[in-house]
């Protein structure tokens, strides 16, 4: 092979696999095959998002009026949902995950119910209500405070993507292939927390800071959708500030 075909055929290669690059050898520019390539290239701040956490200290948790489900049974909830699905079709619901940090280490904020229940702030959207808005609206709901000072809730990336495919507690990551109209689809949504803020906390549950260790392949303890946190959170940077 002549020199003149191995520098051809650098020309060539150079651009090849993802993320396409540009050669400082090419004469020609390699544009990206996709909107995705172009988007969530090793560069993106998509992928190196930072995250300001904040100490646990800085807030101060206060208590309110008990904030009680919809429904008394597991039961009468689903049968809630089939009316409400014949109606309104696929419940959609909407869950915010709020970071502190404590002895060096990210934990998130759960709420607790009696002694083996977790669950993060959120809950189900009016039909037709916007997903971020209808977040902020649930959490000050949740955990706003009751002097009339409005919370601020900075609502960040989508980070958890949940489907329930029929009338029944399990949930999945994914709509099973052969579920052609899902019952439930919940969005988990990491909320940025301000420097030092005031919550109200319901009288019948009880706030508590998770670390993410105690999280990971915990679902026995805390079910799959908050277990599978410290997955979906890898992607960030956190600053402890």
């Amino acid at each position: 092979m002549t020199s003149s075909q191995v520098k051809a055929q650098q020309n060539n290669m150079a651009g090849s696999g993802w993320p396409r690059r540009n050669s400082q050898n090419s004469t020609t520019a390699v544009a990206p095959t996709s909107t995705f390539e172009n988007k969530y290239s090793v560069t993106s701040p998509a992928i190196n998002r930072i995250i300001n956490l904040y100490p646990l200290t800085n807030y101060i948790f206060g208590t309110k009026e008990p904030l009680f489900e919809k429904d008394p049974s597991v039961p009468a909830r689903f049968q809630r949902m089939r009316d409400e699905f014949e109606r309104i079709g696929m419940r959609r619901s909407v869950e915010g995950v709020l970071l502190v940090h404590e002895h060096g280490l990210p934990h998130v904020l759960l709420l607790q119910l009696g002694t083996t229940f977790f669950k993060l702030p959120g809950g189900e959207l009016n039909p037709g209500e916007d997903e971020v808005e209808g977040l902020k609206r649930l959490l000050t709901e949740t955990l706003g405070r009751l002097d009339g000072v409005k919370q601020d809730w900075l609502v960040e990336d989508i980070i958890g993507n949940w489907w329930r495919p029929n009338f029944e507690p399990p949930q999945y990551p994914y709509i099973p292939p052969h579920i052609t109209k899902p019952k439930e689809h919940k969005r988990l949504f990491l909320v940025q927390l301000q420097e030092k803020a005031l919550f109200a906390v319901p009288k019948n549950y009880k706030l508590v800071a998770a670390p993410l260790f105690e999280l990971y392949d915990n679902s026995q303890g805390y079910g799959p959708i908050i277990s599978s946190l410290p997955q979906a959170l890898c992607r960030f940077q956190f600053i402890y500030m």
